[in-house]
């Protein structure tokens, strides 16, 4: 039997060699593939399995036909402006032509923007708009629980279908893994078009596992959006034990509805669905409040650049007053991290504000072993303490505003699909950092010698998870 254990050795060692081999042609960020081979050679069987459905790129795979996308654009009334004739800086100027550059997004003018920090409020406005709707509903969410919010907007979609209204409604098939069959089985029943994304089944189990849609979008009549962090879920209002989560959503009204339901359009047609025929108003309103301009971007483990990242990575490297960022988990990239350090080296005033307590004790100590390089570089972190901090938002200056999906770690920038809406207004970003500056005074700022005399196990956890940062 030796020859048989000896034969079994000699695959196993040939498949970690020919992962490695495979690792190395792909010509990763070399922290990412370094981060991989370790799980290759120091996690034996389980390296392996965790790399089948965790470590696989889809780069560059397609996500419409060319032809499709060019008949969803061709349905757009909108089109783009010379962005050169704005008043806006040159950074932003810019910045919105690199989002062009990237993936083709529109820049809009003349958007209303309402912010949401409670998910009352949010769930309250939503659900109105609902029933006002006439021609089409379009959600899309990560997560769609069958909790008390879930029912209550379960039962409204279903009357609205009954009524005649196309619904259609995407929820990611892992995300919203606790959320019971016949809940959706009841939407079709009543004429929903209800659809997981990526639905995870055998034989197609480690190929879909890892990619994740976690936008939150949702589009009405082609005049009304909404996009931002919070699913549906109880947690926003009931909280889980210590309050209601802190999440930001945003309404929009405007031509910028275009780009959600573009971005709603794409998905749709890649799950097989067809192509959808309805379209919006991407008519400025003549009334007062319509004054924001918006590009959205969207990105995703299929995409050629890491769109979102980049945009951050731009944003943040032109900052010459202040970089406010708000994320439930803080994993950056090596060159975010160097340009955040950087930033607040040049003294502008950069604060980093996390959750005291995320969700996930793991990524809670992986967010926790960047604090220290943070605080060195004169970044200043402040923990929130009442609940857990689940908003994902980026003020940059006074004229730059980024909310949307995408948390600031890995697994946002490289594996989920995200979409962001990224804001060119003086009265947005006020707004926005009133409301960081309120959510300041609720937490805890970390100082250099508090963060240093944190417990060493606590440490040496810190140390063991960040060695998996790039794979979370």
């Amino acid at each position: 039997m030796a020859w048989y254990y000896a034969l079994l050795i000699a695959a196993y060692v040939g498949t970690i060699i020919s992962l490695v081999a495979v690792v190395l042609s792909e010509n990763r960020n070399p922290v990412k593939s370094l981060a991989w081979i370790t799980v290759l050679l120091m996690v034996p069987v389980l390296g392996v399995i965790f790399y089948i459905f965790f470590g696989r790129s889809l780069k560059n795979t397609r996500m419409i036909t060319r032809r499709n996308r060019r008949r969803l654009r061709k349905r757009e009334s909108f089109r783009s402006i010379d962005i050169n004739t704005m008043p806006f800086s040159d950074e932003s100027i810019q910045q919105v032509k690199l989002g062009q550059t990237l993936s083709g997004a529109i820049y809009y003018p003349g958007n209303k923007v309402e912010i949401f920090t409670s998910g009352r409020s949010k769930f309250d406005a939503l659900m109105a708009d609902i029933e006002n709707a006439r021609q089409y509903i379009h959600l899309q969410y990560y997560i769609f629980d069958d909790d008390r919010i879930g029912t209550r907007i379960g039962e409204l979609l279903m009357r609205k279908a009954r009524e005649g209204v196309k619904v259609r409604i995407i929820y990611d098939h892992i995300g919203s893994i606790k959320t019971k069959n016949k809940f959706f089985k009841q939407l079709r029943e009543a004429g929903v078009m209800v659809y997981p994304f990526f639905r995870v089944t055998f034989p197609h189990f480690a190929t879909r596992i890892n990619w994740r849609n976690h936008r939150k979008i949702v589009i009405i009549d082609g005049t009304i959006g909404y996009i931002g962090g919070m699913n549906i879920a109880d947690r926003y209002i009931y909280g889980t034990g210590e309050g209601p989560w802190r999440d930001t959503h945003l309404r929009i009204a405007g031509p910028a509805v275009g780009a959600l339901q573009y971005s709603f359009a794409v998905d749709w047609s890649f799950m097989g669905q067809p192509l959808l025929e309805e379209t919006t108003d991407t008519n400025i309103p003549d009334a007062p409040g319509f004054t924001s301009g918006i590009q959205m971007l969207t990105s995703g483990p299929t995409s050629h650049w890491s769109n979102i990242a980049m945009m951050f990575h731009k944003a943040i490297a032109g900052a010459k007053q202040c970089v406010y960022i708000q994320t439930p988990y803080f994993l950056p990239t090596e060159s975010l991290l160097r340009t955040l350090q950087t930033v607040a080296l040049s003294k502008v005033d950069v604060r980093l504000m996390i959750p005291a307590r995320s969700d996930s004790s793991i990524l809670t100590y992986a967010s926790f072993s960047y604090i220290q390089e943070c605080l060195r570089s004169g970044i200043k972190v402040y923990l929130y303490e009442p609940s857990m901090m689940h908003a994902k938002t980026v003020i940059v200056d006074d004229e730059f505003v980024s909310v949307g999906s995408t948390n600031f770690d890995f697994r946002s920038f490289e594996y989920n699909f995200e979409s962001n809406v990224f804001i060119y207004s003086h009265a947005v970003n006020s707004r926005m950092r009133e409301i960081f500056l309120e959510d300041q005074k609720k937490c805890m700022r970390v100082s250099s010698n508090q963060w240093r005399k944190r417990p060493a196990t606590q440490k040496i956890k810190e140390s063991l998870v960040r060695l998996l940062s790039p794979v979370l």
